[in-house]
């Protein structure tokens, strides 16, 4: 039986025409039906003023489009409540009887072995409470959707499981889905208000990954035209002892998760005669640019001392998203550690990150986007992505970047420089495809 939590299309929705699919969750555009949705949660958000302080504070919050009406749904717990009745509830409420009896038992508890076996017998207890359906009919447990490891603290809370736990258990059709944020970003992460986030991958992906069975959902866009993006990559340098290529944006460096070719099972498709490892360097799947790659295993390791010891010299070119000062130069020293519950996402973490540093100078403007030149003297993940987008960096993202700022035909980041010795020789290579793409 429906209650009061499927709610009529909005206005202005009879314009729009339903998608033929439904959306692939982790890297989308959001429809314009749940365009409309997320403008009228919003608007139900901002009628209750005791909401108000949690959610400027920071909440994600998410809509579904059926074929009868709109779900919505927030992450986690409101104003202490796990269910209220605009939103969908959620698959299981954390507010049960037992579990917050034994939570206050085990705090009562000294700390001690017996405290953390009742914590872990109690975790697990909650995890086997938690089933999902999707849309052939099925349930699984939670515990089975995470065969080699336990599941992270709070799936199955996140918006997007809650949803289509609704629509399947109600006889509702999902057909499009999208998770927005309000309120200030979180410390260390980058969310801003109103944009559109993909679910996350280390809790979201498994239990999604089931409950979408059944459904017509659309292809990874990031592998759209994968073939080719092969065909575009470059050779800029070949001789006996390494190559340089110009990888494109899309084309993985090492293998991944995803069964696709990448850069390195190319060179050794392509060069069967290389030995031992390869890729000296790797560049992100969404950043385009010069890539070295060592042929024989005395190269590799010549090569790789450059970049350890830093002695490699290497430039990167951006678009930004809003224009800069000409001339403006600087650096940015922020630690980086992965987001344990939304990976690839790195955040900015002064207790557990890694120092990372990025000198940059502002070249030019075109097109209303500032053109900046970035010499990284450290090499984590997503380094210049995070200080360019955090506010503490420059606080404007790179154009394009679908992680840290607003997704766009490709991520406006260019490994363009680059300059190593060997055999006692210094070798340079320069592009400068970047601005061919504005």
């Amino acid at each position: 039986m429906l209650d009061n939590r499927l709610h009529p299309f909005p206005q202005g929705a009879g314009d729009t025409t339903f998608p033929s699919q439904f959306t692939y969750p982790f890297c989308y555009e959001a429809h314009p039906l749940c365009r409309l949705a997320a403008d009228e949660v919003k608007s139900e958000v901002c009628l209750h003023a005791d909401w108000d302080a949690e959610i400027r504070r920071g909440k994600m919050l998410g809509v579904l489009v059926t074929d009868r009406g709109f779900l919505a749904a927030f992450s986690g717990t409101l104003c202490g409540k796990s269910t209220l009745p605009y939103f969908v509830p959620p698959v299981f409420d954390l507010h049960d009887t037992y579990f917050e009896e034994e939570e206050a038992r085990i705090s009562a508890l000294p700390m001690g072995e017996e405290r953390r076996r009742r914590s872990q017998l109690l975790q697990e207890w909650l995890f086997q409470q938690y089933h999902f359906l999707n849309a052939e009919g099925h349930s699984a447990s939670l515990l089975s959707l995470f065969p080699d490891r336990l599941p992270p603290a709070g799936t199955g809370d996140c918006c997007a499981p809650k949803l289509l736990q609704y629509a399947y258990a109600h006889g509702l059709r999902p057909l499009s889905m999208a998770e927005f944020w309000m309120g200030e970003s979180p410390r260390g992460e980058i969310r801003e208000e109103g944009h559109f986030y993909p679910a996350c991958q280390h809790k979201c992906k498994p239990v999604l990954s089931w409950m979408l069975r059944g459904l017509d959902v659309e292809p990874n866009p990031m592998l759209k035209d994968y073939d080719q993006l092969v065909h575009r990559l470059q050779v800029v340098h070949e001789d006996r002892d390494f190559l340089v290529f110009n990888k494109p944006s899309g084309l993985l460096s090492v293998p991944g998760k995803d069964d696709l070719p990448s850069l390195q099972d190319l060179v050794r498709q392509h060069y069967p005669q290389a030995t031992g490892p390869l890729i000296v360097q790797r560049l992100d799947m969404d950043t385009s640019g010069l890539m070295v790659v060592a042929l024989n295993e005395p190269t590799y390791h010549e090569l790789q001392q450059q970049f350890i010891t830093h002695k490699v010299a290497k430039r990167y070119s951006a678009f930004l998203e809003h224009p800069m000062p000409i001339g403006t130069k600087g650096a940015i020293d922020l630690p980086l550690c992965p987001n344990p519950d939304d990976r690839p996402r790195q955040v900015v973490n002064y207790e557990y990150g890694r120092r990372a540093i990025t000198r940059f100078e502002v070249a030019d403007n075109i097109q209303g986007h500032a053109l900046l030149h970035l010499w990284p003297e450290t090499g984590r993940t997503h380094q210049l992505r995070v200080h360019l987008a955090y506010p503490q960096g420059l606080g404007n993202p790179i154009l394009g970047d679908r992680l840290y700022g607003h997704a766009g035909r490709r991520l406006m980041l260019e490994a363009d420089r680059l300059e190593f010795s060997h055999c006692g020789h210094v070798r340079s290579f320069a592009i400068n495809n970047l601005i061919k793409e504005i």
